[in-house]
């Protein structure tokens, strides 16, 4: 059995290994797919029975196109960039790896906050390039400094993520209100679950942790973050398109947002054009809240169990069954 993947290197750049996928079938690991030209991923695919993809597109050309494709496994968690409605009519399985990345992602969004805070980063340049050196006090800052006991923090989405980052807020002296449409348990003995209108006005800190679906593309607009608290700090390292980036831009430049903590955007790798490169107090990073080396391994463990109870005849984790 030849099994084909498409973009591994943001899963594994070496710090991991394919071995337990090659104990499978006959594997090959391209590193990046072309995003645009499917003739490429075509090509590469050729006849293989198994491809998993990260974020190179599986689309109903490119079904259509390989026949010999049987099954489907995304490195990640979403799978919008397999048409996975159409695999289905051929009889294909698509399947996902859930859950790989609460704790690193609910840990980032936290991280995204602190830097905000605290402004470590530029604090340390600051001390190597001499300044605390030349200072005439024993310490100085260039930013206000902020404290989050008493703070509020409002999280749109309480799932599995939202939790995690709901704990670790509170753990720090914070009141968590949550936005979810589906309250449970777990989240009641963390936050006060609320409507939106009342958490986006009670928020000091609003933290995306939604998924991107139609009714929540675009949900941070002019309109919403009208309802926001003056100087309210954003946090969104969920979907990028859960934004829409001109409004947040200019809220951030009239002070309207105090800070914005961003790890996604809307089109990913960010282009130059994006209007949050030039805002003010606004903080991003190149989408790297699941990167670490433990989230991954967790990525590669349930992609190879993927492959296996594919093997097996009875596949898990599909999200088109």
């Amino acid at each position: 059995m030849k099994i084909v993947v498409l973009d591994g290197y943001t899963e594994n750049p070496g710090d991991l290994s394919w071995d337990g996928l090659a104990a499978l079938g006959e594997l090959t690991v391209y590193d990046r797919t072309s995003l645009t030209d499917e003739s490429e991923a075509i090509a590469r695919i050729g006849d293989a029975e198994v491809v998993l993809t990260n974020k190179t597109p599986i689309t109903k050309s490119v079904l259509d196109a390989c026949p010999g494709i049987r099954y489907i496994s995304v490195l990640a968690t979403g799978y919008n960039v397999v048409d996975y409605n159409y695999a289905k009519e051929k009889g294909i399985a698509v399947s996902n790896v859930p859950a790989y990345g609460t704790a690193s992602v609910g840990q980032f969004a936290i991280a995204l906050l602190l830097e905000i805070c605290h402004h470590i980063g530029h604090h340390s340049e600051s001390v190597h390039a001499g300044n605390w050196e030349k200072s005439p006090d024993f310490c100085y800052w260039d930013y206000p400094l902020i404290e989050l006991d008493g703070k509020t923090m409002g999280i749109i989405g309480f799932g599995r993520i939202g939790q995690t980052t709901g704990r670790i807020a509170k753990a720090m002296g914070m009141r968590i209100l949550a936005y979810d449409s589906h309250p449970s348990d777990s989240g009641r003995a963390i936050a006060e679950y609320t409507d939106l209108d009342t958490l986006l006005s009670a928020s000091d800190v609003i933290a995306l942790h939604c998924p991107l679906f139609p009714e929540t593309q675009g949900l941070i607009c002019r309109e919403t973050i009208a309802k926001m608290k003056d100087g309210v700090i954003l946090l969104n390292n969920a979907r990028g398109q859960l934004v829409v980036e001109q409004d947040l831009a200019d809220a951030l430049n009239s002070g309207k947002v105090a800070a914005a903590g961003l790890d996604v955007v809307s089109t990913e790798p960010i282009r130059g054009n994006n209007p949050l490169l030039r805002a003010k107090n606004c903080f991003i990073t190149p989408h790297i809240s699941w990167a670490p080396k433990e989230s991954r391994q967790r990525i590669m463990d349930c992609t190879v169990e993927n492959v296996q109870a594919y093997l097996a005849g009875a596949p898990v984790h599909v999200i088109n069954a």
